[in-house]
């Protein structure tokens, strides 16, 4: 997601350092609202809520205890809260995740821990998760 060039709705968009970004280093901590029109890098805490127009990247090891909306997100440290994407959000193996997703496009590497609801929608617009989905279990069998 975060490479020189990125697949975005069908055409090619660049994103490269001096673009509208914003760090979060490793010893920074944010407590309160954290709004952004350009892409975020967390590499350390923030409490509260994220939002951004852009893309968010949350490197392992940062801690994020807030709601997050993004345009699209790679997540490879920990959030406990609900996270809102527009379009693509991506699980490393080292994500850990307590809260509910929606996104319309989700991908979860083995390893990735995610305690919460997900909805993945490919519509325009994602819309906020009202209701969980039901699940039920398979029958028992008899022998």
């Amino acid at each position: 997601m975060f490479n020189k060039e990125e697949k975005r709705s069908g055409g090619m968009t660049k994103i490269g350092q001096g673009e509208n970004e914003t760090i979060i280093g490793q010893s920074v901590k944010v407590d309160g609202d954290f709004v952004s029109e350009g892409n975020v890098w967390v590499q350390g805490i923030v409490n509260g809520s994220l939002k951004t127009r852009g893309d968010l990247r949350v490197e392992n090891g940062s801690k994020i205890k807030a709601d997050v909306e993004a345009a699209n997100a790679l997540v490879s440290g920990q959030i406990k809260g609900n996270i809102t994407i527009q379009n693509n959000l991506e699980l490393t193996a080292s994500a850990v995740i307590e809260g509910d997703i929606v996104a319309k496009v989700l991908s979860i590497e083995p390893g990735a821990i995610l305690n919460g609801h997900c909805s993945v929608s490919l519509g325009d617009k994602v819309a906020a998760a009202s209701e969980p989905a039901l699940v039920q279990r398979p029958a028992k069998e008899k022998a």
